[in-house]
């Protein structure tokens, strides 16, 4: 082969392997350069919801995050990382609900004590009814907004004999708004949650069961029972092990969350239970075991009763003496039966007239001993 030819071939190959070299290079850079730019945050980070946030969710840590958002996106109203104090919106009240992601606007919460706060902290169907309670009714203050409770009515209820004092729980699972006219902890200057004494609870509860409540307040006296917060996972197993509560099979996460949620926060009126003053002391029963003397007394006159009986049948039937109890008499070796005289005395006066009888005679009397018989 020519020598200038495979010069120029050479020189070919040369070009075309470089080409191919810085081809592969500008495609891998094209491909790479994307990726950095969406890994490196853009513009500020404004406060977005961390979980589905449906109106009335009350705002805890864990439901807020900050996240990048584009500069020219960010809006007057957002939450800017290092211009808002997080803390500061613990406590608040969803108004409009939020998706995951989505930026938290400043009218999207409500703060206690603003206006339409408590209207805000209501579920989807749910209402506000207020109770009276006292220190000895309302757990000695240590209810506080948020926490769950049960009703127990307290009632007197008249019939035959004395009157069946009696308690029911009426009601389960109740949301705490607010204490007195305060929807939030009260907060002493060490920063620490104070108990204080309060006379109104203001319960969350279904149209239905606001009119029981209502009902309950004129027949007795409500008392609330504090509530452990583990109890709703529990009652929560047992609504979905006995079938009350289903989820699909295709839900997603989401949606089963969700489901479960919504189920944990329903109050209840079902599974109720009841104690009276029966169950409490056995005196409170209709059926009080008699004293002694009743006994005594009792038995006393049903032998009168008997022995009235007795003289009007001997009285019809011509029968001679007396008609009465008996009473078996025993002098030295002879036992002798006496029947005694209801109207002639006791049993010892009449023994002791006969023991007179035998001595007047001049006889020896052998120690007389005496026994009823029934």
């Amino acid at each position: 082969m020519d020598r200038k030819k495979l010069v120029l071939l050479l020189g070919a190959l040369i070009i075309a392997v470089g080409t191919a070299f810085a081809a592969r290079t500008m495609f891998a850079g094209g491909t790479a350069a994307p990726e950095a730019v969406a890994a490196e945050p853009v513009g500020p980070k404004v406060l977005v919801a961390k979980l589905p946030l449906p109106a009335g969710t009350i705002i805890t840590a864990e439901a807020l995050e900050f996240q990048s958002w584009p500069e020219g996106l960010v809006q007057d109203a957002y939450y800017l990382e290092g211009e808002s104090d997080v803390s500061g919106l613990l406590g608040t009240v969803v108004r409009d609900p939020l998706t995951v992601g989505e930026p938290v606007t400043q009218g999207t919460l409500v703060s206690p004590g603003d206006r339409g706060f408590l209207a805000a902290a209501l579920g989807p169907g749910m209402r506000a009814v207020t109770v009276p309670v006292s220190a000895k009714t309302g757990v000695a203050g240590f209810v506080f907004p948020g926490d769950r409770v049960d009703v127990v009515l307290t009632q007197t209820v008249p019939g035959e004999g004395r009157p069946l004092n009696a308690a029911e729980t009426v009601l389960r699972n109740l949301r705490v708004l607010a204490t007195d006219q305060s929807t939030e902890q009260f907060v002493n200057e060490n920063g620490k949650t104070q108990v204080r004494a309060f006379r109104t609870v203001t319960l969350e509860v279904t149209p239905k069961l606001a009119e029981k409540v209502t009902v309950a307040m004129t027949i007795g006296q409500l008392t609330l029972v504090l509530r452990s917060i583990a109890d709703n996972q529990a009652e929560l197993e047992r609504a979905i092990a006995s079938g009350d509560i289903t989820i699909p099979e295709d839900a997603s996460p989401e949606e089963e969350e969700r489901i479960l949620r919504a189920a944990m926060a329903r109050p209840a009126d079902k599974g109720t239970t009841f104690a009276t003053g029966g169950d409490v002391s056995r005196f409170q029963r209709k059926t009080v075991p008699p004293s002694p003397e009743e006994v005594e007394a009792r038995e006393r006159a049903e032998r009168a009763a008997a022995a009235a009986d007795d003289r009007r049948a001997g009285a019809l039937n011509g029968t001679a003496g007396p008609i009465g109890p008996k009473v078996r008499v025993t002098r030295g070796q002879s036992t002798a039966e006496v029947v005694v005289d209801p109207q002639a005395g006791s049993t010892a006066s009449l023994i002791s007239s006969q023991s007179n009888g035998v001595r007047n005679a001049g006889q020896t009397v052998p120690a007389v001993t005496s026994s009823l018989i029934r």
